[in-house]
């Protein structure tokens, strides 16, 4: 019987414990996306005490993709130097690292991004006031190649994995939906043309890190909401994710993003989703979705629902939680 504290391998990714810090915006970035010390500070601490693997943040691979006004970028060369520090840190305090590759799509605004936001269709992301523009074939192509970019700079940069987003309404979350995407052309109407782009931004991130390079996927596994991407369909994009070269599934919330009201107040609200994508993809699963309690974190590691457990808010507000978590299980 598998438990929290059990080492746990995928493409090469050898993670000593299956407590994982997932990735959340903390905006201590400078304006140009630049790692600060308050990064170092802050990622360095739950490192030092038991986590398995921390994902950094979302970072956006160009300046249109961005969503907040510090949040951390990944989209020049320039900005490699601090990331490498970052990854540095992680490692010497004991930890795995990746980081999360992102655009926000029309999850984003103009007076943040500088232009008016993007997305497959002129459909808003619910909640969000803006009208997107539908992006050409060619903005798409140019796109697939800047996530290919920042692919690059993150292997460069020393971390042990890539995550890409693709959840909560982000930009191939927003491809991935039928609620959002309404396109005609090769991008759009059926479940493979949805996930064109996706896999075509896995593939160029497969193509910019080498075969042997673990490759991560944050999936919104269901958008909670009529019209929308259901579970049934998402069962049948995980292997599609998977054959393109995905090693671990991070499974989440789809439009209906990181915290859905209907199901936030339920410990582990995400984690059906994660048991029923397990049963499919073959590849190691991550569940999230407001895991606190250390017994509970390791159920769903014993009951076989998912090979690790994401635990954000926690950790936010206590970074000793993951040792405090195997230090209490041990006893």
């Amino acid at each position: 019987m598998p438990t929290l504290s059990d080492p746990i391998s995928a493409d090469g990714l050898t993670l000593k414990n299956r407590i994982v810090m997932p990735p959340m915006a903390n905006d201590l970035s400078s304006e140009k996306g630049e790692v600060t010390q308050k990064h170092l500070d802050h990622y360095r601490a739950r490192a030092e005490a038991e986590v398995g693997l921390i994902i950094i943040e979302h970072s956006y691979i160009v300046p249109e993709g961005k969503m907040s006004a510090r949040q951390l970028g990944i989209y020049d060369d320039s900005l490699v130097p601090g990331l490498k520090s970052l990854a540095d840190t992680i490692r010497a305090a004991g930890a795995r690292s990746a980081i999360q590759l992102t655009h926000a799509g029309a999850n984003t605004t103009a007076e943040v991004c500088g232009c008016q936001p993007v997305g497959p269709s002129g459909i808003p992301v619910p909640n969000r006031r803006e009208n997107p523009r539908p992006l050409e074939v060619d903005e798409i192509h140019a796109l697939t190649a800047a996530y290919g970019e920042a692919a690059r700079r993150a292997r460069e940069a020393g971390f042990d994995a890539i995550e890409i987003h693709g959840a909560h309404g982000f930009l191939l979350c927003q491809f991935a939906s039928p609620f959002t995407n309404r396109r005609s052309d090769d991008y759009g109407g059926s479940t493979g043309n949805r996930l064109r782009f996706p896999l075509e931004v896995i593939a160029a991130a497969r193509q910019a890190t080498g075969p042997s390079f673990p490759l991560m996927y944050r999936f919104g596994a269901s958008d909670f909401m009529q019209g929308g991407l259901a579970l049934d369909e998402a069962q049948k994009i995980a292997p599609m994710l998977v054959e393109a070269g995905i090693c671990i599934l991070d499974v989440s919330g789809g439009l209906c993003g990181s915290r859905p009201k209907d199901l936030g107040g339920m410990p582990g609200y995400f984690v059906p989703l994660a048991q029923s994508i397990k049963s499919v993809a073959g590849v190691p699963v991550i569940a999230v979705g407001g895991i606190t309690d250390p017994v509970f974190a390791n159920s769903v590691i014993a009951e076989e629902k998912a090979d690790l457990v994401g635990v954000g808010r926690a950790l936010l507000k206590n970074p000793n939680w993951a040792r405090e978590a195997l230090q209490q299980l041990a006893e």
